[in-house]
This record gives C-alpha cells, structure tokens and sequence, in this order.
C-alpha cells in the first residue's frame, strides 16, 4: 500500500504534496509552511509546487506577501486524484469496515492531521451513533496491520456531538460518511 504512489511518481515530494492538497479540497498552504512540514528546503518544495501548477493540478493565489496553493477542483483529474489519494492513506478501508459492522452509525469525520491532509500515520476518527466498541476494537486492529497507519476513534451519542459542536468547529475535519438519512 505505501508504494502505490511510489510506483507511479519518482519524487517523494509531490506525493506529499498531492496528498496534503488532494485529500481535503479545503487546504491551503504557502511555500515555507510545506517545507517546514515535510522538513525540505523551500527550493525543492517550490520545484514541485511549480511542477504541479503547471500541469494545472494546483492553483494558487497571492495574499499579501504570501502565495497560498491548493488543489484546481476543476481540473479533469480531481476526482480520481482524490479517490487515489483516499485509497493511498487507506481511508476507504477503514470507511467500508466501519460503516457495515459497527451498528447504528449516523456519521464518521476524520479530524485533525488527516483532515488537513497530513499522513502523520495516526487517523483520528469522531463516529456519531451507537457503535459496537468490541467490534469497533477489532476493526480497527484489523485495519491497522493493512495501512499501516495507527487508528483512534472518538465516539459520541448524536446529543453528546450536539453539545461538542462548539469546540469541533475550531479543529480540522472532513465529513467522510453519513447515513442516507441523516
């Protein structure tokens, strides 16, 4: 799973750089934030920032002195992009194994890292419903050994999300499934 990407793009960096923009549609980020975060020189991170605009897969825009990037929503590629990239951090594995066995499941947001786009190898869950934790354990056990990435689940009652709300619209998060019906 790691070299899915890998196989398909020699430069490690614009993997970064396609998962932090093609994850969250969302993210913004300016030059020297991305080569602090991937721990680069501003050179080589604007390379590939330069490399991807100009293939139209980023697009940006001036703010004062700043230049922010983020992913061209428009471009012909975007979708299937995003849907690599979610399948490269391994989301889509952990989405189907949630949403068919852990009972009455009302909606699931990533938040924190993930939902800004950074694999830092832990993927924060917040799960709304009355989930089945031993099988929520298991799951996540499972799915851990096939992404190789650590997984951490809040659940909440849809009263306890409610009141929680507040302080939720502060943290980065990225709804990923929700009950038809809800």
């Amino acid at each position: 799973m790691d070299n899915l990407f890998a196989g398909l793009i020699s430069s490690k960096t614009r993997i970064k750089l396609l998962i932090r923009f093609f994850f969250n549609p969302r993210t913004r980020s300016y030059l020297r934030e991305l080569a602090k975060e991937f721990n680069l020189s501003t050179n080589a991170v604007r390379e590939e920032l330069n490399q991807l605009r100009s293939t139209n897969l980023l697009k940006s825009e001036k703010n004062g002195r700043q230049v922010y990037y983020m992913a061209n929503q428009k471009h012909p590629l975007y979708e299937e992009l995003k849907s690599m990239v979610g399948k490269v951090m391994g989301i889509d594995q952990v989405i189907d194994g949630i949403v068919n066995r852990l009972g009455d499941l009302e909606r699931a947001y990533l938040i924190d890292d993930y939902a800004e786009g950074k694999d830092t190898g832990i993927i924060d869950l917040l799960l709304v419903g009355n989930i089945d934790h031993y099988h929520l354990n298991d799951l996540s056990r499972k799915t851990e050994r096939y992404i190789k990435r650590k997984i951490r689940s809040l659940v909440l009652s849809r009263k306890e999300y409610q009141q929680l709300l507040p302080k939720l619209k502060n943290r980065p998060r990225v709804l990923i499934w929700q009950a038809p019906d809800k």
